[in-house]
């Protein structure tokens, strides 16, 4: 499985930006697709995923203003933020696993960085 993130860039506080994951390989491997960030100087964490049926489950502090959305027939999932503040700053990356419980993640794409400035 192959995954690229796009979509990022350089936003001001309170605005939005859409990213976007195209997946290509085994769907299989693709019944969760997942969004985690990475900020400067701090541990990679999960944002979100979401399931072939479209179960969501989101980090606390991204609920309500993220939503993630995918598009089976494409292998793309996406990601919509909105309000962003200047802490959402991270490279953010995509990333896909198969069914089952507990759930993991065994690809991943390479990240886009996005910037909100205060």
């Amino acid at each position: 499985v192959q995954l690229q993130a796009s979509g990022g860039g350089l936003v001001q506080a309170g605005g939005s930006l859409r990213l976007s994951c195209a997946a290509s390989g085994r769907t299989s491997s693709m019944y969760w697709m997942g969004w985690f960030r990475q900020a400067p100087g701090k541990e990679r964490e999960f944002v979100g995923r979401i399931g072939w049926s479209d179960m969501t489950v989101y980090a606390d502090s991204v609920k309500g203003p993220f939503t993630i959305s995918r598009d089976n027939a494409n292998n793309s999932v996406y990601l919509q933020m909105n309000s962003l503040k200047p802490e959402d700053t991270a490279v953010y990356y995509c990333a896909a696993g198969p069914s089952g419980f507990p759930v993991r993640f065994d690809y991943w794409g390479q990240g886009t960085q996005v910037t909100v400035s205060s």
